[in-house]
């Protein structure tokens, strides 16, 4: 007999947490489409404009009392939108961090100029300096192996769309190897270059195909393209 795991009524929107919108939730998970600025956990200068503050406070359905929570698998950039997964108890968490590397990742950007190649696999060792700024080297005593391939979708005169393969997940990682290639994400302050009227970081976390913590069954979620991306290449 297969495990059956039921599935949660997603409330209207008007009822989802701000910068939020649930694509699924079940008694293990919660996943949800995240909106560029806002971050996925707390730092020291913002502590409630999080998603995992939003989350915590929607599962517990305004009740402080309550001992409801979500637990953290990974994370985006703060600038980055897209699908995050979350874990709603201890063992959902170790089970999805421990397959992680298993898991299909896709991302959409957009980046400066036309890349020479339509479809390549960039690979590097990421270090981090003591700004917190990641970079490549090509000594692996240094660094932490990171692989990302890509795809050119659509091309204008000044960008090109890419659709990401995510193979490694380090941190900046695709930030960090378009600029190594001369074509930095469009909206990148710290890899790329500043540019008069570009809203945010053309950078957008699109699928995500996990193994469902207790059924075992192979599940996709999937974030719209913002409409944003595309409006850049035409």
């Amino acid at each position: 007999m297969n495990k059956i795991q039921k599935k949660f009524k997603i409330p209207p929107k008007k009822y989802q947490p701000r910068g939020l919108e649930v694509i699924y939730e079940d008694h293990d998970i919660l996943v949800v489409d995240k909106m560029s600025g806002l971050l996925t956990v707390s730092t020291d200068n913002e502590r409630e404009a999080t998603a995992y503050y939003l989350l915590t406070d929607y599962v517990r359905k305004g009740n402080h009392k309550s001992r409801n929570r979500i637990f953290i698998v990974h994370r985006l950039d703060r600038d980055t939108s897209g699908v995050i997964v979350f874990a709603k108890n201890e063992p959902a968490k170790r089970y999805l961090q421990d397959e992680w590397q298993n898991f299909t990742k896709k991302y959409y950007t957009v980046v400066h100029g036309r890349l020479p190649e339509r479809e390549a696999v960039i690979t590097s060792y990421l270090a981090e300096n003591r700004i917190h700024k990641m970079y490549s080297v090509d000594n692996p005593k240094q660094g932490k192996f990171a692989k990302t391939g890509y795809k050119v979708l659509k091309e204008s005169a000044k960008y090109s769309l890419l659709e990401i393969e995510l193979f490694t997940g380090r941190k900046n990682q695709i930030r960090v190897h378009l600029a190594d290639k001369e074509h930095p994400v469009v909206g990148d302050k710290m890899y790329g270059v500043k540019e008069y009227g570009i809203k945010r970081l053309a950078l957008h976390a699109a699928e995500l195909t996990i193994s469902h913590p207790y059924t075992k069954e192979q599940m996709t979620f999937e974030a719209k393209l913002p409409d944003y991306f595309s409006s850049l290449v035409v």
